[in-house]
C-alpha cells in the first residue's frame, strides 16, 4: 500500500488518538452488551475494530468542518466530539438525544459540532459532503468536508459523480472509504473489482492506500489530504484498510443459517487491533502504563455514565412526533 506515513505525529498527538479510540470502543462494546437485553428500540451497527480511521482523520477537523457518515457512525461521531452521553439517549430513543430520540442509531448527527449525520442509506453520506464542501468553497472560510463510507459504499455511481465534480471546481473534499473487507455479508473481493483508491486516477485526483489499522498512518494520510483540500487543492481519496470485528449488524446469528467468515480470520485481525497496537507504540516512546491505565479508566468512566444518562432519560412526547420534520 501506498501509505502517506512521511510525517507521524508526536506524543501529544498520539495519546489523543488512544483517547478517542478508546472512547469509542468502550461506548460500542457497552452497547454491544445492551443490544443483548432486548431494550432498544433498533438494531445497532457497531465500529469496534475500526477506530483508528475515524480518529486519525477527525483530529485534523474542528467544529467548523464537516463530516458525513454511514450506518455504521457512532466512531464518527464521537471521533469528532460528539456528546457520548447524548448520542446514547438517542440510540434509545429518548427525548435527551441528539436528535431529539427521532433518529436512532443510525442517524445520530450534530450540526454543532460540524456532524451531517450518519445515514442508513449505502453511500448516501458522500453527495451530503460534496454539497458541504461546495458551501465551504463558497463561504470561503476554509473548511473542509470529509465523507466516510465503505467498500460495498464505493460501487454506488455517486463516488464516481463526487470525484467528477470535486476534480472540476477543485472542492475541498475528502473521501475515505473505509475498506472492512464485508459488503455485509460479502466478501468485498467477490463484488468489487480492483483497488478503489485507483478509482481516483481517472479524475486527477490523488488516492492513497493506507493501513487503517494504524491510527498514525490514517492521521499523517488524513493530514495531507486535509491541508490540500483546505489550500484549494481539490479532494482526495483515502482507501483504508481495515476490519470490523463484530458482526454486520449485533443480532445477526439470529438469521444467518452459517457463517460467513472464519473463526481463523477473526482472529488473525484481532492480532492487529488498532488499539493495543497503538497502546504498544506509544510505551515504546516512553508514555507509562500508567498514564495508559489512567486514560482507560476515563474512556470507561465516561461511557458507563453516558448509557446511565440515556437509561433516565425521559421518553419523547408524542405532541412532538412532526416538530422538527418540516421547514
Amino acid at each position: 500500500m501506498n501509505e502517506a506515513v512521511d510525517r507521524l505525529p508526536g506524543n501529544d498527538i498520539a495519546l489523543v488518538l488512544y483517547q478517542r479510540m478508546l472512547l469509542v470502543r468502550r461506548m460500542e462494546e457497552i452497547l454491544g452488551e445492551i443490544q443483548k437485553t432486548g431494550v432498544l428500540p433498533g438494531p445497532v451497527h457497531l465500529y469496534i475494530g475500526q477506530e483508528a480511521v475515524a480518529a486519525g482523520v477527525c483530529a485534523h477537523l474542528d467544529d467548523q468542518d464537516w463530516i458525513a457518515s454511514t450506518h455504521r457512525g457512532h466512531g464518527h461521531f464521537l471521533a469528532k466530539g460528539g456528546d457520548p452521553a447524548r448520542m446514547a439517549a438517542e440510540i434509545y430513543g429518548r427525548a435527551e438525544g441528539i436528535c431529539s430520540g427521532k433518529g436512532g442509531s443510525m442517524h445520530v448527527a450534530d450540526f454543532s459540532k460540524g456532524i451531517l449525520g450518519a445515514n442508513g442509506i449505502v453511500a448516501g453520506g458522500i453527495g451530503l459532503a460534496v454539497g458541504a464542501a461546495l458551501a465551504a468553497q463558497l463561504d470561503g472560510r476554509g473548511r473542509v468536508a470529509v465523507a466516510f463510507f465503505g467498500d460495498g459504499a464505493a460501487n454506488q455511481g455517486v463516488l464516481s459523480e463526487a470525484l467528477n465534480i470535486g476534480a472540476l471546481w477543485r472542492l475541498p473534499l475528502v473521501l475515505v472509504c473505509e475498506n472492512n473487507g464485508f459488503c455485509e455479508f460479502s466478501p468485498t473481493a467477490t463484488v468489487t473489482s480492483g483497488a478503489i483508491s485507483d478509482r481516483a486516477t481517472p479524475f486527477g485526483v490523488p488516492g492513497v492506500a493506507v493501513d487503517g489499522n494504524d491510527a498514525l498512518a490514517v492521521w499523517a494520510a488524513a493530514g495531507e489530504a486535509v491541508e490540500r483540500a483546505r489550500h484549494g487543492g481539490g479532494p482526495t481519496l483515502i482507501e483504508a484498510h481495515t476490519y470490523r470485528t463484530r458482526g454486520h449488524v449485533e443480532y445477526e446469528v439470529t438469521f444467518l443459517a452459517e457463517k460467513y467468515r472464519a473463526d481463523e480470520e477473526v482472529d488473525a485481525w484481532l492480532q492487529r487491533d488498532p488499539i493495543p497496537s497503538l497502546a504498544q507504540r506509544l510505551l515504546e516512546r516512553g508514555v507509562t502504563r500508567e498514564a495508559l491505565a489512567a486514560m482507560e479508566e476515563s474512556a470507561r468512566t465516561t461511557a458507563e455514565q453516558a448509557y446511565r444518562y440515556a437509561e433516565a432519560s425521559p421518553w419523547p412526547d408524542a405532541a412532538r412526533a412532526y416538530a422538527d420534520m418540516f421547514a
